[in-house]
């Protein structure tokens, strides 16, 4: 039996074989991609990557499986290559090297969903202290606002660090497709507000939005409160001081208890110390900053198996770290669905511009979302 040195010298020196062998076959790619721009022929050619592929796995023995992965790889990055030569995406890639650098924050209106003092309206006072917050009844209005030119930008969650997604908003970023030119991740801390008569063992239940019951769902628990779902933290506030019930409290922010006379009975709610959730700002123009580092997209996939595991190498290869990926069904067609994804990078990269510009070629419903800055 070899040992293990033996065995590393033996692969090393297959390994070297493989490098040769993988660089011509890229120039071989680099060939097909100057032949289809000068013939006008899409890079993809889903047929005969197909039959390579069930070659290679045929021709693979024991090892099939493994080997048809491989050359999956490779054609994505063959592909990647030929779409480089090719100049794929030139709307896209002009669009994005036209992009403004910033946006005028100064007196524009911010729609937020909401009333003074809720989340989001907290939100629009940090990315826009300067801007004047407009707020709105439901997230749909705050997309039609920004639809219709009413504001300059909106201001939306889409997700809680212990509830997770807002699959509401997720679904209008991909009915709207407006762009995304920034973020804020902000520490969430709950009080319980109730009436200024009010003790805290008078409560037996509290009002709030879904996502803040769901924050603060073990203290509920604890406290064995009922809970009724409102539209917003601060519409809570707003409508227990309203009511005026001793036994009714509202899970709100401190600034939603103070603006709205309650009384604050008990501090620190959330189950999670750690509590966040991360706003978006929404513009129907598009905005790169110099600095921006992070960059969403959508996409459906071809009807191919594993398309998705595919699409993601190809991030892989560049070392892109993805932070996000969200699934929602398209509403037109059963069972399909699309992809929402997040990741760390730059356009103004070269690699990461030319892998946009490929996959809006190559993928369905694909849309660029923006590339901005979270703070």
């Amino acid at each position: 039996m070899k040992d293990l040195n033996q065995i590393r010298q033996e692969i090393d020196s297959i390994d070297k074989q493989l490098i040769e062998l993988f660089k011509q076959r890229m120039d071989c790619a680099k060939a097909v991609g100057e032949y289809k721009k000068a013939n006008s022929i899409p890079v993809l050619n889903q047929s005969r990557e197909n039959q390579v592929l069930d070659k290679v796995e045929n021709m693979g023995g024991e090892y099939g499986t493994f080997a048809r992965l491989l050359y999956s790889n490779i054609m994505e990055l063959s592909r990647a290559l030929q779409h480089t030569i090719m100049g794929s995406g030139k709307a896209l890639r002009e669009n994005i090297l036209n992009a403004s650098p910033q946006m005028e924050t100064e007196n524009i209106k911010v729609a937020y969903q909401g009333i003074k003092g809720a989340n989001g309206h907290e939100a629009v006072l940090r990315l826009f202290p300067k801007g004047i917050p407009t707020n709105y009844k439901t997230f749909g209005d705050v997309f039609d606002a920004v639809d219709k030119g009413e504001v300059s930008c909106g201001v939306l969650p889409v997700e809680n660090s212990n509830a997770g997604s807002v699959a509401t908003v997720y679904d209008l970023i991909l009915k709207h497709r407006f762009y995304i030119v920034g973020a804020l991740d902000l520490p969430i801390d709950y009080c319980l507000g109730g009436l200024k008569q009010s003790e805290l063992s008078d409560i037996e239940r509290v009002w709030s939005h879904p996502q803040s019951l769901s924050q603060c769902s073990n203290y509920i628990a604890k406290h064995n409160f009922d809970s009724t779902p409102c539209s917003n933290t601060a519409v809570a506030a707003r409508d227990v001081a309203k009511e005026k019930r001793l036994n009714v409290a509202a899970i709100c922010s401190y600034k939603a208890a103070e603006e709205y006379g309650l009384k604050v009975l008990d501090n620190h709610l959330q189950d999670s110390k750690g509590n966040t959730t991360r706003f978006i700002v929404i513009s129907k123009k598009l905005y790169i900053p110099e600095n921006a580092d992070k960059i969403s997209l959508c996409f459906g996939l071809p009807h191919v198996t594993g398309s998705l595991y595919s699409v993601l190498c190809r991030f892989n290869s560049l070392g892109l770290n993805l932070t996000k990926i969200e699934s929602r069904p398209m509403l037109s067609d059963g069972f399909e669905y699309l992809f929402y994804l997040d990741f760390t990078g730059n356009v103004r990269s070269e690699n990461v511009l030319n892998l946009l510009c490929a996959l809006s070629e190559e993928l369905p419903d694909f849309s660029f979302f923006g590339n901005y800055t979270e703070l």
